[in-house]
């Protein structure tokens, strides 16, 4: 029997909890197996170098494909549906990851799990935004983004420890195992948020309608660039922390580890002070700050990399610059996210898969930019995260000038 829907306006711990565990299934099968993309080369690919980006890229593919079928079914069905099989797509994905012999069925492999995951990516949005508004709404996406920023920063070193007791395929047996449990949890305990009598009737040409409806819609489409750019800026960080620490500033793994947890450490503690002030300050300030700090930072960061201050001789000035850059984004994503969601409460569904769609297509594509560049200092890193924060800048300016024209025709 399914747990009665909450009713309250602000969700349980208990559920917080849950919606984290749930949200932190695509960040970590996204960076989790990055360590042991030399060993997969060697044992899937027949050595060839570099063929475990294909897995990437699957991967992603899977993501953007899931995301964006997924927000119409959710409004139509409901969000428990929808959830509980997208974890067995997903649990049934990774066994193949953790069994298969050939790098094509691997690939297929992890489409397929990609396909699953892309629920915890959209439905915890739309079951927060079902349940709250305003500020609390604000509070608890700040502690969903918190996971989903803090996850890609611990995952790769999670991969690590896994591969210095085991082999790489206990990687994949431990999202199976993660899988199931998230499944087990949510048939015992989860109810569905939405009541049947808002669900919308799916069709192909509704689907489409409601998709083009919201990149028309400017409010929405400026915050989902917001906090789509900010996960751009993000997962650049991520893909080329090991070239710009280990490879250019010559950070043992000991100190490399050290340098990721402090700055998911910091992002922790500014993610969970806008949590705090959103009851004090707008949610439109707080972004504004976040946005303003991240591009103050990033653009300092470019400056004293091409004179070749911020490098191998300043290691300790590339680590505070990085630092503030990733401090500053705890105050966009969650912000950014429920700003997006204001005027879509009736299709939560379709919003949260639009903006997670546009979001993982930005991120893949931060990294595939620093896959084929050269690092001979940071420039590079901060020539990207330079580009992406003047993107999120433009966008909030967007959002401003959408704000002004809406108080204009009132």
């Amino acid at each position: 029997m399914p747990a009665p829907r909450p009713s309250d306006s602000a969700l349980p711990f208990w559920m917080i909890a849950l919606l984290g565990l749930l949200t932190a299934i695509g960040p970590l099968a996204t960076d989790m197996y990055l360590p042991a993309f030399p060993a997969m080369d060697q044992e899937l690919a027949g050595g060839q170098a570099g063929a475990s980006q294909i897995t990437l890229a699957a991967w992603f593919a899977g993501l953007a494909i899931g995301q964006f079928s997924l927000g119409p079914i959710s409004d139509r069905l409901g969000r428990r549906v929808p959830l509980l099989g997208g974890l067995v797509l997903f649990s049934v994905g990774s066994l193949g990851c953790a069994e298969v012999t050939s790098f094509n069925l691997f690939c297929l492999c992890r489409f397929i799990a990609a396909l699953g995951g892309a629920t915890c990516a959209v439905i915890p949005r739309a079951i927060v935004r079902d349940v709250a508004t305003g500020a609390t709404c604000a509070r608890i996406m700040s502690q969903l983004m918190l996971v989903f920023g803090v996850m890609p920063i611990l995952a790769p070193s999670l991969g690590s420890l896994v591969l210095s007791v085991g082999h790489w395929r206990w990687i994949f047996w431990i999202a199976v195992w993660y899988g199931v449990l998230a499944l087990v949890v949510v048939v015992a305990t989860l109810g569905d948020t939405m009541p049947r009598e808002k669900r919308i009737t799916f069709s192909a040409t509704g689907m489409i309608a409601r998709y083009a409806g919201l990149v028309r819609e400017p409010v929405f489409m400026s915050s989902a660039l917001i906090n789509s750019f900010s996960s751009f800026i993000m997962f650049a960080y991520i893909t080329s922390a090991p070239m710009v620490f280990e490879h250019l500033l010559h950070f043992t793994p000991g100190q490399f580890g050290a340098f990721f947890g402090l700055n998911a450490g910091m992002f922790i503690a500014t993610a969970q002070l806008n949590g705090m002030l959103v009851h004090r300050v707008s949610l439109s300030r707080l972004l504004d700050r976040g946005v303003v700090g991240c591009l103050l930072a990033a653009l300092t960061c470019l400056v004293l990399s091409l004179a070749g201050v911020a490098g191998p001789a300043h290691p300790l000035l590339v680590c505070m610059l990085i630092m503030c850059i990733t401090a500053s984004l705890g105050f966009v994503g969650p912000n950014a996210t429920v700003m997006a969601f204001t005027h879509h409460g009736h299709q939560i569904g379709s919003a949260s898969a639009l903006m997670g769609t546009i979001q993982f297509s930005l991120a893949a594509g931060s990294g595939f930019i620093l896959g084929h560049v050269p690092f001979h200092s940071p420039a590079p890193l901060a020539v990207v995260v330079m580009g992406g924060g003047t993107c999120m800048g433009l966008c909030n300016i967007w959002r401003h000038a959408c704000d002004r024209r809406a108080h204009g025709r009132k």
